[in-house]
């Protein structure tokens, strides 16, 4: 009993590890008090850190964007281990960090979050496409993507150096191979992408507004 759990455990596919943890996830949310809400913020450092084992797999092709998650996990998870009960909540993040003026500064949480949400919102239009669409080339569906969720925030630096990464993606077998089970069919992790996605989207929606009731959601990158 216990090998075959192991051997399961082992199989276990990113897709599937963040599929168990987001049905899990919930948001008490206070309909008239914004800054009553609560929306933990361990799963999302969790997903985000999926994410950032997915693209390892794939290779250096999205070394900005891995970067990028990489650092803003970083921040994020070191003031959990100051104080977790502050930050165990991603609206006392952006509550704290509005009273003390800081949350618009470069190396804040509160931008760290922005920029999470943001790069979750890219993975999630990412594998709707990909679950949709198996005609297009993975460069066409990165690029599509791209336009509609990180672009409109990015200044010229960052868009040059995305310009350069989408290059050199890899094609749609090594991508998909790289997120599924090898032995798993194109279908069963159609399946997984679309229950991600169903679990995903909700979870963004209700963080972007709250990020724009604390007038982050208008912050660009240079």
């Amino acid at each position: 009993m216990k090998r075959k759990r192991y051997e399961m455990e082992k199989k276990k596919t990113e897709l599937k590890t963040a599929i168990e943890e987001l049905s899990l996830f919930i948001i008490t949310k206070a309909e008239d008090n914004t800054e009553a809400t609560h929306i933990p913020l361990r799963p999302l450092l969790s997903f985000g850190n999926l994410i950032i084992q997915v693209l390892d797999k794939i290779g250096p092709t999205l070394a900005v964007l891995r970067q990028d998650i990489d650092q803003n996990i970083q921040r994020l998870e070191k003031v959990c281990e100051t104080d977790s009960c502050v930050y165990s909540n991603l609206v006392e993040i952006l509550k704290k960090e509005r009273k003390e003026g800081t949350s618009k500064i470069v190396a804040s949480c509160s931008r760290a979050l922005l920029w999470l949400t943001r790069t979750m919102d890219f993975t999630a239009a990412l594998l709707r496409l990909l679950s949709k669409d198996k005609s297009s080339k993975m460069e066409e569906i990165v690029e599509e993507c791209y336009m509609t969720t990180l672009k409109p925030h990015h200044g010229w630096i960052a868009s040059a150096a995305f310009k350069v990464c989408l290059k050199l993606v890899p094609d749609n077998k090594t991508f998909m191979d790289a997120i599924g089970a090898k032995e798993e069919s194109y279908e069963t992790l159609r399946e997984d992408i679309d229950t991600l996605s169903s679990l995903l989207t909700p979870i963004l929606k209700e963080i972007y507004f709250v990020l724009e009731q604390y007038g982050m959601n208008r912050l660009r990158s240079m």
